[in-house]
């Protein structure tokens, strides 16, 4: 009897303890809002912009700055070839860690793209609450960014990581392009437009 009643409290023992999937919370509770919904208003940035005087410095080889709101900077490198860089914050816009993790990284390396670029490598910046979730949640972020960075032919090349409030995975890939024609602008000497391509894509680059 005694080896009965023990049996039957094991068993309601193990019915009632919380398992590590129902102490877990849900990414998208633990985030005031989903993915690039979360951005500053443009009209807002651009207060920030101007009254910080982050456009002081603009040196001739930018050939895409802050000035335009695109998707990337690209910096010129020599007569052929260029830099595309940019940073792209997420929050979560999906319960399942690794598919947060895929979206993050594919949005970041989208921008790159878009620019004609093609990616080298990229930085990742995660900031999670590591006192809510499981080590096991947030290495899944990250391999979720690190299968869409080697399905690109890219490295995760460092980053860096912080204990935050609100789970937020950022990634910065850089790439390189080339310049095939340019359009130079008489009375400033400057290219107006460069044109760029890389084995994905082509894009135009304009200068004021």
């Amino acid at each position: 009897m005694i080896q009965t009643l023990a049996h039957s409290q094991l068993r309601i023992a193990m019915t009632a303890a919380p398992t590590a999937s129902t102490l877990t919370p849900r990414l998208t509770s633990l985030s005031h809002g989903g993915g690039c919904g979360c951005k500053i208003a443009p009209g807002v940035l651009a207060q920030i912009l101007q009254s910080s005087g982050a456009a002081g410095v603009m040196p001739p080889e930018l050939l895409v700055g802050i000035e335009t709101a695109d998707d990337a900077a690209v910096y010129q490198l020599n007569d052929s070839q260029a830099l595309v860089a940019t940073t792209d914050f997420f929050m979560p816009i999906v319960d399942d860690p690794y598919e947060f993790g895929r979206i993050a990284a594919t949005n970041a390396l989208s921008d790159v793209y878009a620019m004609g670029g093609r990616p080298i490598m990229a930085l990742a910046l995660v900031a999670m609450p590591v006192n809510q979730l499981p080590v096991d949640v947030i290495a899944a972020i990250i391999r979720g960014g690190q299968d869409v960075c080697r399905a690109a032919g890219i490295p995760i090349a460092g980053g860096h990581t912080i204990d935050s409030v609100e789970p937020i995975t950022a990634w910065s890939p850089w790439a390189w392009c080339t310049r095939i024609a340019c359009a130079a602008t008489p009375a400033r000497g400057r290219a107006t437009c460069w044109f760029w391509r890389s084995r994905w894509a082509w894009g135009c680059i304009r200068r004021p």
